[in-house]
C-alpha cells in the first residue's frame, strides 16, 4: 500500500483531524460517483458518429475514442491520474475497446472525467492540511 496509494497524514491536532474527515467524504463521494458535482461535466462530446471504441488517445485536451469523436475538455490531469497503480480514465475505455458506447455511457464517462480532476484538486487540499 505504500507504493500504490497516496499518503495520508496523520493529523496532529483535532481541527486537522476534521478537516481530513472532511476531504476523506469528499474522495468517497467522488470515487463513488455521489457526489453533485459530477454532474456537472468539464468535457463536451460534440461529433456525432457511430461511438466504437478503437484505439483511445489523448490529445491536446481531447480524448478520442476512435479517428473522429472525442470528448473535448479533458483535463491532463484526469486523463493521467492513478489510483491503485492504473489510470480510470484509460483504464475505462480500453475495457471497451471495439465496443460501441451507448448514451448513458458517454454521460458515465464524463462523471469519471470530473471525479479525477477533483480528487486531484482534494489531493492538493489534503497535502496543505498535513503540511
Amino acid at each position: 500500500m505504500k507504493i500504490d496509494f497516496p499518503r495520508v497524514p496523520y493529523p496532529t491536532d483535532a481541527g486537522k483531524f476534521w478537516q481530513l474527515v472532511r476531504l476523506g467524504g469528499e474522495l468517497r463521494q467522488f470515487h463513488l460517483l455521489e457526489s453533485p458535482k459530477v454532474e456537472k461535466y468539464l468535457t463536451q462530446y460534440p461529433v456525432d458518429g457511430d461511438n466504437r471504441v478503437t484505439k483511445p488517445r489523448y490529445e491536446a485536451g481531447r480524448v478520442y475514442i476512435n479517428n473522429t469523436q472525442y470528448f473535448d475538455g479533458v483535463p491532463q490531469v484526469a486523463w493521467e491520474f492513478y489510483i491503485g497503480g492504473y489510470q480510470p480514465a484509460q483504464k475505462w475505455l480500453k475495457e471497451r475497446k471495439e465496443r460501441v458506447l451507448g448514451f448513458e455511457e458517454i454521460l458515465h464517462y464524463q462523471k469519471i472525467i470530473v471525479a479525477l480532476a477533483e480528487t486531484g484538486r482534494v489531493m492538493g487540499e489534503v497535502e496543505k492540511v498535513g503540511a
